[in-house]
Protein backbone atom coordinates (compact mmCIF):
# COMPACT_ATOMS: atom_id res chain seq x y z
CA UNK A 1 0.00 0.00 0.00
CA UNK A 2 3.16 2.61 1.01
CA UNK A 3 4.47 1.58 -2.77
CA UNK A 4 1.38 2.82 -4.18
CA UNK A 5 0.99 5.75 -2.30
CA UNK A 6 4.80 6.77 -3.51
CA UNK A 7 4.26 5.85 -6.76
CA UNK A 8 1.01 7.62 -7.58
CA UNK A 9 2.99 10.33 -5.35
CA UNK A 10 6.06 10.22 -7.80
CA UNK A 11 3.85 10.20 -11.34
CA UNK A 12 2.13 12.89 -10.11
CA UNK A 13 4.73 14.94 -9.23
CA UNK A 14 6.72 13.74 -12.32
CA UNK A 15 3.90 14.76 -14.26
CA UNK A 16 3.85 18.77 -12.57
CA UNK A 17 6.80 19.12 -12.98
CA UNK A 18 7.14 18.46 -16.69
CA UNK A 19 3.40 20.32 -17.35
CA UNK A 20 4.96 23.39 -15.36
CA UNK A 21 8.54 24.43 -17.34
CA UNK A 22 9.33 28.12 -16.97
CA UNK A 23 6.17 30.62 -17.96
CA UNK A 24 7.83 33.60 -19.32
CA UNK A 25 5.49 36.99 -19.56
CA UNK A 26 7.13 38.54 -22.40
CA UNK A 27 5.74 37.26 -25.73
CA UNK A 28 7.86 35.72 -28.31
CA UNK A 29 9.74 37.87 -31.13
CA UNK A 30 7.49 37.40 -34.20
CA UNK A 31 9.23 36.84 -37.53
CA UNK A 32 10.05 39.29 -39.92
CA UNK A 33 8.54 38.78 -43.09
CA UNK A 34 10.08 40.72 -46.27
CA UNK A 35 7.96 43.30 -48.19
CA UNK A 36 7.87 41.62 -51.18
CA UNK A 37 7.67 37.70 -50.03
CA UNK A 38 4.75 37.09 -52.00
CA UNK A 39 5.49 36.74 -56.03
CA UNK A 40 2.92 39.05 -58.04
CA UNK A 41 1.29 37.63 -60.87
CA UNK A 42 3.31 38.07 -64.29
CA UNK A 43 2.97 37.45 -68.04
CA UNK A 44 5.83 36.14 -69.92
CA UNK A 45 6.55 37.91 -72.95
CA UNK A 46 7.75 35.24 -75.59
CA UNK A 47 9.05 38.00 -78.06
CA UNK A 48 10.50 35.69 -80.95
CA UNK A 49 6.50 34.21 -81.23
CA UNK A 50 4.85 37.66 -80.55
CA UNK A 51 3.24 35.97 -77.42
CA UNK A 52 1.84 37.08 -74.27
CA UNK A 53 1.95 34.17 -71.69
CA UNK A 54 -0.48 34.28 -68.35
CA UNK A 55 2.16 33.77 -65.67
CA UNK A 56 0.28 33.31 -62.42
CA UNK A 57 0.39 31.38 -59.45
CA UNK A 58 -0.88 27.74 -59.08
CA UNK A 59 -2.71 27.12 -55.69
CA UNK A 60 -3.41 24.16 -53.51
CA UNK A 61 -7.06 24.03 -54.17
CA UNK A 62 -5.56 23.97 -58.03
CA UNK A 63 -3.46 21.22 -57.37
CA UNK A 64 -6.52 19.21 -55.01
CA UNK A 65 -8.65 19.99 -58.02
CA UNK A 66 -6.66 18.00 -60.38
CA UNK A 67 -5.58 15.30 -58.27
CA UNK A 68 -9.30 14.98 -58.11
CA UNK A 69 -10.21 15.35 -61.94
CA UNK A 70 -12.23 18.84 -61.35
CA UNK A 71 -12.40 21.97 -62.18
CA UNK A 72 -11.22 24.96 -61.32
CA UNK A 73 -9.35 27.80 -62.29
CA UNK A 74 -6.85 27.31 -63.81
CA UNK A 75 -7.32 23.37 -63.81
CA UNK A 76 -9.97 21.44 -65.20
CA UNK A 77 -11.63 19.78 -68.20
CA UNK A 78 -11.09 20.90 -71.91
CA UNK A 79 -14.54 22.59 -72.09
CA UNK A 80 -13.45 24.48 -68.78
CA UNK A 81 -9.70 25.44 -70.00
CA UNK A 82 -11.45 26.89 -73.31
CA UNK A 83 -14.10 29.04 -71.05
CA UNK A 84 -11.68 29.78 -68.45
CA UNK A 85 -8.75 31.59 -71.30
CA UNK A 86 -12.14 32.86 -73.13
CA UNK A 87 -13.21 34.88 -70.13
CA UNK A 88 -9.70 35.85 -68.54
CA UNK A 89 -9.22 39.26 -67.85
CA UNK A 90 -5.61 39.61 -66.96
CA UNK A 91 -2.93 41.94 -67.10
CA UNK A 92 -5.40 44.63 -68.77
CA UNK A 93 -6.09 42.32 -71.60
CA UNK A 94 -9.37 40.73 -72.24
CA UNK A 95 -7.95 38.96 -75.81
CA UNK A 96 -6.84 35.68 -74.21
CA UNK A 97 -7.28 32.22 -75.46
CA UNK A 98 -6.11 28.61 -74.95
CA UNK A 99 -2.58 28.09 -77.10
CA UNK A 100 -1.89 25.73 -79.55
CA UNK A 101 -0.02 22.01 -78.82
CA UNK A 102 3.20 23.76 -81.05
CA UNK A 103 2.88 27.06 -78.77
CA UNK A 104 3.51 25.25 -75.65
CA UNK A 105 6.14 23.33 -77.13
CA UNK A 106 7.62 25.67 -78.16
CA UNK A 107 7.32 27.85 -75.14
CA UNK A 108 8.02 24.52 -73.04
CA UNK A 109 11.29 23.72 -75.28
CA UNK A 110 13.38 26.66 -74.76
CA UNK A 111 16.38 26.30 -72.46
CA UNK A 112 15.44 26.77 -69.06
CA UNK A 113 12.08 27.77 -66.97
CA UNK A 114 10.31 30.34 -69.15
CA UNK A 115 7.73 31.02 -66.12
CA UNK A 116 7.74 31.95 -62.73
CA UNK A 117 4.84 29.68 -61.60
CA UNK A 118 4.79 26.18 -63.53
CA UNK A 119 3.99 22.89 -62.36
CA UNK A 120 5.25 19.68 -63.61
CA UNK A 121 2.06 18.30 -64.85
CA UNK A 122 0.21 18.64 -68.39
CA UNK A 123 -1.15 21.48 -70.26
CA UNK A 124 -4.42 21.94 -72.15
CA UNK A 125 -3.78 22.71 -75.59
CA UNK A 126 -6.32 24.05 -78.13
CA UNK A 127 -4.80 21.58 -80.97
CA UNK A 128 -7.77 18.76 -82.00
CA UNK A 129 -6.61 15.01 -82.64
CA UNK A 130 -8.17 12.84 -84.60
CA UNK A 131 -9.34 10.60 -82.39
CA UNK A 132 -11.83 13.01 -80.07
CA UNK A 133 -9.23 13.98 -78.01
CA UNK A 134 -6.91 17.53 -77.63
CA UNK A 135 -2.98 17.26 -76.92
CA UNK A 136 -1.56 18.04 -74.10
CA UNK A 137 2.15 19.52 -73.39
CA UNK A 138 4.10 17.89 -70.35
CA UNK A 139 6.58 20.72 -69.83
CA UNK A 140 9.32 18.70 -68.40
CA UNK A 141 10.30 17.39 -72.01
CA UNK A 142 7.28 19.80 -74.14
CA UNK A 143 6.17 16.95 -76.03
CA UNK A 144 2.70 16.56 -76.67
CA UNK A 145 0.13 13.70 -75.69
CA UNK A 146 -3.33 12.48 -76.45
CA UNK A 147 -5.54 13.35 -73.23
CA UNK A 148 -9.89 12.84 -72.92
CA UNK A 149 -11.04 16.25 -72.95
CA UNK A 150 -13.09 15.13 -69.87
CA UNK A 151 -9.52 15.02 -67.84
CA UNK A 152 -8.69 17.31 -65.49
CA UNK A 153 -5.33 19.20 -66.83
CA UNK A 154 -3.24 22.64 -66.03
CA UNK A 155 -4.06 25.73 -68.05
CA UNK A 156 -1.96 28.39 -69.06
CA UNK A 157 -3.66 31.22 -71.26
CA UNK A 158 -1.91 33.03 -74.31
CA UNK A 159 -2.52 35.78 -76.59
CA UNK A 160 -1.07 37.34 -79.60
CA UNK A 161 1.08 40.47 -79.29
CA UNK A 162 1.24 41.43 -82.63
CA UNK A 163 -1.59 43.45 -84.61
Amino acid sequence: MKKSIILLCVLLGSTLVMAGGHISPKLLHSAKIQQNACKPNKIYLEKDANLMWEDQAYTDAEAGAYSRHHSTKKVGSYRHAVNYCQRLNYAGYADWRLPTSDELMNVHGKWGQAFTYYSERDFWSSTPTESRKYYVVFPADAMRYKRNPRQSNYIRCVRCTAK
